[in-house]
């Protein structure tokens, strides 16, 4: 019968994962050494944040240059009562969306969006505006990135 306790981690979990964020490629030894832990105990860490799903993926980030000095943004999306399924499926089919979450506060979902240029840019905010059960958004343009240290969650 399968554990339907919640999965905890404990602090040597959380300073694996914090070094794992800053660079997902560090070599088994060398967190190892960070943490004060055998390797052999840093192997069955992290099997088991994997198979719990704690750790999903591992990937690579492009920085900003890499991506074709394109514009990034973060998009506040209100829509009206009983529109979000509908609103979400739309928003899916967009490619420049690059994350969408929902959210609590004034927005009921926050679009991260990537695109070439700012003609498309406008373009896109247009796009989402005009959806049927859209109520109001507003962007916040990426200027730089002061801390990164793995894609929005």
């Amino acid at each position: 019968m399968p554990d339907s306790r919640p999965f905890m981690l404990d602090e040597i979990d959380r300073q694996l994962i914090a070094l794992l964020q800053l660079n997902a490629r560090e070599s088994v030894a060398t967190l190892a050494r960070h943490l004060g832990i055998a390797r052999t105990t840093v192997n069955s860490r992290l099997e088991r944040l994997e198979k719990n799903k704690v750790i999903t993926g591992y990937g690579v980030r492009l920085g900003q240059r890499v991506m074709g000095g394109g514009l990034q943004a973060y998009v506040g999306i209100k829509v009206q009562p009983r529109s979000g399924k509908d609103v979400v499926k739309r928003l899916s089919a967009m490619a420049q969306i690059q994350q969408l979450c929902a959210v609590s506060g004034e927005f009921d979902y926050v679009a991260w969006l990537q695109t070439d240029s700012p003609e498309q840019l406008d373009q896109l905010l247009d796009q989402i505006g005009s959806l049927d059960g859209v109520e109001k958004t507003t962007t916040s343009i990426i200027l730089s990135s002061k801390v990164e240290r793995g894609q929005p969650v």
